[in-house]
Parts: C-alpha cells; structure tokens; sequence
C-alpha cells in the first residue's frame, strides 16, 4: 500500500505483513518432550537427567541461556555414559534453545545432530521435533525449499503419532515457509488446517498466534474482510488471556486493515480502544501512535477539527517522550491539516514550531 499522507509515517504506510514478526511455535510439542523425557527419567535416575529436566523448564520459562548450559551440561554426561537416547533429547533441547535465541545456523547443527541419533535409536517422536527444528532454521536462513521438505517430514511423523500439538506446528510453520516462499495461497491453506486442529485443543495462545499469521497472510493478499474476522478473533482471546498489551498490537492491526477497506468509522472505533489500552498501560510509544492512527483516520473523514485535536495530542506526547522525529510528524500533520480546515494563521503557528526545532 503506498503512502497517503506526505508528512506521517505510521504503520498505516506500508503493508502491514512486514511490521509483523513470524510467529514460530516450536513451544507447542513441550508435552510431547515431556513424554519422551519422563520415558527416560524412569529409566536412568541421575544428574544427567535432573540436568535435562531443568533445561526443559528453563526453556518454558524463558530463561533460554540457562537452558543452554544445563544442555551442554547433560549432553556431556550423556555422551560420556554413551547414553544414545539421552544425547539426542539434549541437543535437541539446545536446538531449540539457540533456535529461540536466533542462533539459526546452530540450531540446525544440533538438530541435525539429534536427527540422526533420532533415526538409529528409533525415536520417532524425537525424529519429528528435530526435524521441525530445521524446517523452521531453513526459513531463517531463506532456504525454504529445505525448510518445506523438513516441515512436511514432521507433520508426516507428527500425524503417524497423533500427536496433536506437534500436528499444530508442523501445519502453521509450513504456512510461514511458504508464505516466506511468496506462496500466500498456500500458506494460508496451511494454517487454516493448524487453527482447526488448535481449536479442538483449546489452545488459546496457540490459536492466537495462528490466527496472527491468517490475519496478515489475507491482509498480504488484499483480502481485508477476511483479515478484519481474524483479527476480531484474536481480540477476543487477548481479552480473555488479559493480555492487554497483546490486546494493543491487536487493535493496531485492526483499525489499520478496517482503515485499509475503507471502513473509517470501524477503524476509529478501534483506534480509539487502543489509545484507551496504551493509557492504561502507561505505554506512550503505543499512545502516540494511536492518537496518529485517529488523526489520520478522522482526516479520511474530512473532519479536520477532530483530527486536529488528536495531532495535538500526539505533539503533546511527543514532547513529553521526548521523540524529535515524532514532534517533526505531529507538526507536520498539524500543518496539514489546518490549512485543510483554512485555518493559515495555525498553519504558520505550526511551521514556527517546525522552525524552532530545526534551530534548537
């Protein structure tokens, strides 16, 4: 979408698809490690063991790093009992790990690693996770030929298993790849098969997170209405995980796809919750841009006075942040819009102000 407002670069300017980070789920399948792991916990009690399964609940809360040492640490172990099952779950646990982190070519190392001792031990459910690993690695790293051929090996596997989670994402990470691929009809055939098998889950946050990658695939393709549902979706989940600060990105997504059709009145509405939410989250990066979104949508209008009033605000903010190079935009709206409404002795007040900052 190309730009319509020559002096405001909100998120309303470019297609919305490239403001979105690719939502990865490689979290999903934690139950089926889980299984796999209190297989071998009841086989082999040990330090090994209480070392992988504190990096599984590193991993879960986030606290990557730590569950690449406690990895390292139970691999050694592994590696020096000669324990084939054990080395393979532990680095597979670092390829996820470093995978999180962003360490793509690592991952892919590790998880190769773990694919091939997956295959001699006979693991099927590890051979799976290994190989999502790489599929989702591979698109990291552009190769989405790769990526889409290891991807589909672990939904083949995940499938053979029942196992539903991992179903969930081996279906929605092939979507990303072959919507990194450009193929946006395929993708999203992939990850309206993901949302139906999370939905009889109920897996919210796997659901949100796929309605996410639906919402921009159709938003990429033009197909706002549809994009619109989606989003509207994900509102309703945000609200009742109380994520409000999900809630937020939500409701930028949605007044700019319903602003995107047209539909400025719709746009205005959610634009105004999500001032409302920025507020009550004390965020005034999000605010500011919510008061720009307003302003820009009330322009849409032709109301040039509400619009005016929201520019205001958002110079207010600006100042107070301090953001130079948003007071520059509120400004240069501001102008914009005065001299719209005929009113030349603000349009002056405002291009001082522009002025002054320049000499500051």
């Amino acid at each position: 979408m190309e730009s319509w407002l020559p002096c405001y670069d909100d998120k309303h300017q470019v297609p919305l698809v490239r403001k979105e980070p690719q939502t990865v789920l490689p979290l999903l399948d934690n139950s089926s490690q889980d299984k796999a792991l209190d297989q071998i916990l009841a086989r082999h009690a040990g330090e090994a063991d209480q070392l992988l399964e504190q990096g599984f609940k590193q991993q879960k809360s986030r606290q990557f790093e730590s569950a690449v040492q406690s990895f390292k640490e139970a691999l050694k172990i592994y590696t020096q009992r000669q324990n084939q099952q054990g080395v393979g779950i532990a680095l597979g646990g670092l390829a996820l790990a470093v995978y999180t982190l962003g360490d793509f070519q690592q991952a892919i190392e590790y998880a190769s690693r773990s694919l091939a001792i997956a295959r001699e031990v006979k693991d099927l459910r590890l051979e799976g996770q290994a190989l999502g690993i790489l599929g989702n690695s591979y698109r990291h790293q552009g190769e989405y030929i790769k990526a889409i051929d290891q991807g589909q090996q672990s939904l083949t596997i995940m499938r053979q298993l029942q196992d539903q989670p991992g179903e969930v994402a081996a279906l929605n990470n092939l979507g990303l790849a072959h919507k990194a691929q450009g193929n946006l009809a395929e993708a999203i055939a992939y990850q309206k098969q993901s949302l139906n098998v999370a939905q009889t889950l109920s897996d919210h946050q796997a659901e949100e997170q796929i309605l996410r990658n639906l919402a921009n695939s159709c938003y990429a393709t033009g197909d706002y209405a549809q994009a619109i549902k989606y989003y509207k979706r994900r509102v309703a989940i945000a609200q009742e995980l109380g994520d409000y600060r999900l809630l937020g990105q939500i409701l930028r997504n949605l007044s700019n796809a319903c602003y995107a059709l047209g539909d400025y009145p719709q746009a205005i509405e959610c634009g105004r919750a999500r001032l409302l939410t920025a507020r009550k989250l004390g965020d005034r990066r999000s605010e500011e841009q919510a008061l720009g979104s307003l302003g820009v949508a009330y322009e849409a209008l032709e109301d040039y006075a509400q619009a005016i009033e929201y520019y205001e605000q958002r110079l207010s903010v600006a100042r107070a942040i301090p953001d130079a190079r948003v007071e520059k935009q509120a400004l240069c709206s501001l102008r914009v819009a005065c001299y719209a409404l005929g009113d030349y002795a603000k349009v002056m007040e405002y291009h001082e102000q522009g002025l002054a900052m320049h000499n500051r």
